[in-house]
């Protein structure tokens, strides 16, 4: 999982960010990897930004009706800096025991949504948070690129049960995943779907 990695970073922006540029596309190429490359302003300084896409079609396991929708809204799954293989799309039974659900991040003009797919509902996606691309970097070695640092993966319901002491209603019937939601070596936060109603679960640092 990845956040359990541990990373050694030259340093942390999550203060606001200012995008000067944003250019290096490769539209013409849709089955390889789209970099957006650009300048960004913190506290007065200027740093480049490196960020990497994937088209939907590099994630053929998607139901066809969720690739349908992502392919629609016009989406790119963004990779995080540490990815060294397709990532950012998701497979688990988020709605309840034994449901097969999709998560991904999308992005579509500079802005990544967190969206969720049931299958009990395929007409209806959830989205649980949406952020600028910009606002979502961090230096993570000596070259001062700064590279996309958000990453989600499933969690398990041991994973939740095992974390849960004072932060879901009494009695939770714990029996299918979490969403984990997480800034690559900094937090991880978990979406957990009880009651019809997606609960945040921020765990103590």
């Amino acid at each position: 999982m990845r956040y359990w990695r541990k990373i050694v970073l030259a340093g942390v922006f999550g203060v606001s960010l200012m995008a000067l540029l944003t250019s290096g596309q490769q539209l013409n190429y849709p089955s390889a990897p789209l970099n957006v490359t650009g300048q960004i302003v913190v506290a007065g300084h200027s740093f480049p930004y490196l960020i990497r896409h994937l088209p939907v079609s590099s994630f053929p396991g998607l139901p066809a009706e969720f690739a349908a929708q992502l392919n629609s809204r016009g989406c790119l799954i963004p990779q995080t800096y540490e990815a060294h293989h397709p990532e950012n799309v998701i497979h688990a039974s988020l709605e309840r025991h034994g449901s097969s659900d999709w998560a991904a991040l999308c992005s579509v003009q500079g802005t990544v949504s967190l969206l969720v797919y049931f299958s009990s509902s395929p007409a209806g996606l959830h989205v649980l948070a949406a952020a600028p691309e910009t606002e979502r970097l961090q230096a993570h070695d000596s070259s001062g690129i700064l590279g996309f640092n958000w990453g989600i993966d499933p969690a398990s319901p041991q994973q939740i049960r095992t974390a849960q002491i004072g932060l879901l209603p009494r009695p939770a019937l714990v029996d299918h995943d979490a969403l984990a939601d997480t800034l690559v070596d900094r937090r991880t936060i978990y979406h957990f779907y009880l009651n019809s109603a997606w609960i945040v679960l921020e765990m103590p640092e």
